[in-house]
């Protein structure tokens, strides 16, 4: 009986199963769509109704100037972009490329995101790809480690130096051309000085008179920024400078608020938190701080994420002489902090300080962070080189490190001081906090991700913050002060001492993202809070 009631049940069981619908199947979501959704898409543009015809014309000139230094960063970082972007048969993937100038994650660390690609080189395409370090050493050139030098075999196959003006010559020469036109445009005489001599510079890798140019440029409605500048992409020795180029329309309302800081720059040197060798220097009192709309980026500085402040020039010669100036292009810091920072806030940060997330906040460490890279120390105590030839591929981490904690430190020195009033000191630590989720999410490879885990980790071990239960954290503001000043003469010092090892193995320790903080970025994710901006700009956004 009981067999013959587990056949009947079987029997049941077997019909019933056939009459299941089967079940859907589940459509995976295309990889690609979510690399492409790390970027949130935001109009770009500024109000130019008060430019003159002239003036309107120049800036048709400097888009398309801008353009050509945006194919010659493609030639530094991959090579010939319509020949790579040929290659690529998935139109996402091809997007992806667009915004990465290559077929490398810039956001995760480097990584291929196309099938058969090989790791990218290390020093990008500015030298051999099968040059080793010790060749290069060995490589008797004294113009080899110059910035604006490319490596490469001769018709023997050893290394020689071609300075880029030549390796690149047609698309400098137009762009030179170029910039000589606009000058003729330009309705501030300090303006069009710089972009004569800027000119001038592109076709000879001689930069210094025009970057003192642009110094003396005050009363301009206009502004760019062009040639080769910054030096991350050369992660084999950070000697190479890459081509790149901004857009900028004044902000004159929040330029007058600015102004004023820049006054205070030469004590605030003196006061910084280490020994007097370390401070010795003294930069350049004719620093500039100043309120822009970005309404184009091009080259280096449009790869993957996005610049939201400048300080130039970088040449030590000009920082000691005249000081910087420092740019802070306010439409896009609104577009981070509101797309994205806010967010992240939302998620990671303890509820009771939420309130104290703000742009106000964001803006103004920004800007200081940018004030903080002019001081500080430029050449190493010993007197033989500068810090950023000491420090080769690990310079760019630390100074970058420098200005975040340098800046915050000034900031709170202001504030002491009774001269800093726009924010409470407490909305400038917790954005600060908050900031570190944001920016750290570039990727640990990078030179502002290694930066924020080298800040983040010395804040961990000195208790500036707490995280809780529910996974969101919380600072320690007086403990956060003392670490700040703390991190600050430790990193002033490393510059300094220009220790090349001792720095090499502090990133690699610190400069790291651990576990915890590794699970909360997945929280972020998984939210679908992106990582960064992509903007829709050019000359239509501006109705030109």
């Amino acid at each position: 009986m009981i067999k013959k009631l587990s056949f009947v049940l079987l029997l049941i069981a077997a019909f019933t199963a056939c009459q299941q619908p089967a079940p859907k199947e589940t459509k995976q979501q295309d990889p690609m769509d979510e690399l492409l959704n790390k970027y949130v898409h935001v109009p770009l543009t500024s109000d130019i109704s008060h430019l003159n015809d002239n003036e309107k014309q120049m800036l048709r000139l400097l888009f398309q100037t801008a353009d050509l230094m945006d194919e010659i960063f493609w030639l530094q970082n991959v090579g010939e972009k319509d020949a790579f972007l040929a290659g690529i048969a998935d139109p996402k993937a091809k997007e992806f490329a667009k915004l990465n100038y290559g077929p490398w994650d810039e956001l995760d660390n480097q990584k291929p995101f196309i099938e058969g690609t090989q790791p990218k080189p290390a020093g990008a395409q500015f030298y051999p790809a099968d040059m080793s370090k010790e060749e290069f050493e060995q490589f008797d050139d004294p113009n080899k480690t110059s910035q604006y030098t490319v490596i490469v075999r001769d018709t023997d196959g050893k290394l020689k130096c071609v300075w880029y003006h030549e390796y690149y010559a047609d698309r400098i020469n137009k762009a030179a051309d170029l910039l000589q036109q606009a000058s003729k445009l330009a309705g501030d005489a300090e303006f069009a000085d710089y972009l004569r001599l800027r000119a001038e510079a592109l076709l000879s890798d001689d930069y210094l008179a025009s970057d003192m140019a642009w110094m003396a440029v005050k009363n301009n409605k206009v502004d760019f920024v062009v040639g080769p500048i910054e030096n991350y992409t050369d992660a084999l020795f950070g000697y190479k400078a890459a081509q790149e180029s901004y857009i900028l329309i004044k902000d004159i309302v929040w330029s007058d608020r600015l102004s004023r800081y820049a006054q205070f720059l030469p004590d605030l040197q003196k006061q910084l938190p280490v020994e007097d060798i370390y401070k010795k220097e003294v930069p350049g009192s004719d620093a500039d701080l100043n309120a822009y709309d970005v309404v184009y980026y091009a080259g280096d500085c449009n790869s993957a994420s996005k610049t939201i402040a400048i300080n130039l020039p970088n040449d030590e010669r000009v920082q000691l002489e005249k000081g910087t100036r420092k740019l802070q292009l306010k439409n896009a810091m609104k577009a981070k902090f509101e797309n994205i920072l806010m967010p992240i806030s939302d998620e990671l940060i303890a509820a009771e300080q939420r309130p104290h997330i703000k742009f106000d906040a964001f803006f103004s460490n920004t800007m200081f962070h940018e004030v903080a890279h002019g001081m500080g120390i430029k050449n190493t105590i010993d007197g033989k080189s500068t810090v950023r030839k000491a420090l080769r591929e690990q310079y760019s981490a630390l100074e970058e490190a420098k200005a975040d904690i340098l800046g915050l430190y000034l900031v709170t020195r202001l504030h002491e001081m009774g001269e800093f009033k726009d924010t409470e000191l407490m909305d400038n630590y917790v954005t600060f906090m908050a900031g570190f989720f944001r920016s750290v999410r570039f990727g640990a490879a990078s030179a502002h991700g290694k930066a924020n885990m080298l800040t983040f980790n010395f804040f961990f071990d000195h208790g500036a913050f707490t995280r809780s239960e529910d996974g969101t954290y919380a600072i320690n503001l007086e403990k956060m002060m003392e670490a700040s000043k703390l991190l600050t003469q430790q990193i002033l010092t490393a510059q300094g001492n220009g220790d090349y090892n001792v720095v090499k193995d502090w990133i690699a320790t610190d400069g790291v993202i651990k576990p915890q903080l590794q699970s909360d970025l997945d929280r972020i994710t998984a939210k679908g809070i992106p990582v960064d901006v992509s903007f829709e700009m050019g000359p239509k956004m501006l109705g030109l």
